[in-house]
């Protein structure tokens, strides 16, 4: 019977990466170049420090300019409120979004069993198993999912006949 699961996964590696290369840009572009800001990776959170305000919207526009040269979904960020750290300077947590979130796992699957395609879809942990009788309705079911406008990046592995 084939099969496939629908996960949401950012490779950390990656995200690393773009973390190095954003961090290598503050330290030589001249409007950075000696300033508090920094970006740190904790599990999966970053924390980006600012001098101010202008400073934090420019050292976000570089993650976002690193991700996309690593081929990162922003929509995998969730930024938290800005708040005020020592040295008036400026704090702004983003986390890292990993497997899919329990409400959208759910607004899918109602999705999905609502367009009366004969497929299985179960929720396993942060993903979701969809199985079928067809091959044809997998990918139906995949495309609609696709056009779903999702607020979180979306993979489909393990595809199995």
């Amino acid at each position: 019977m084939p099969s496939f699961d629908v996960v949401s996964r950012t490779d950390i590696m990656e995200v690393d990466n773009a973390i190095n290369g954003a961090k290598r840009e503050i330290k030589q572009r001249y409007d950075l170049a000696g300033t508090k800001c920094d970006i740190q990776r904790n599990d999966n959170s970053l924390t980006v420090l600012a001098d101010d305000n202008m400073k934090l919207e420019q050292v976000e526009a570089l993650i976002f300019k690193y991700f996309s040269q690593r081929k990162l979904d922003k929509s995998a960020l969730d930024f938290k409120d800005v708040e005020t750290a020592s040295g008036d300077s400026l704090r702004r947590v983003i986390d890292i979004k990993q497997g899919i979130d329990p409400e959208l796992a759910k607004k899918i699957t109602k999705e999905v069993k609502s367009i009366k395609m004969k497929v299985q879809i179960a929720i396993k942990g942060n993903e979701l198993h969809v199985s079928g009788k067809k091959r044809d309705d997998l990918q139906k079911v995949i495309e609609f999912i696709k056009n779903m406008k999702n607020p979180q990046p979306l993979q489909y592995i393990n595809f199995r006949d």
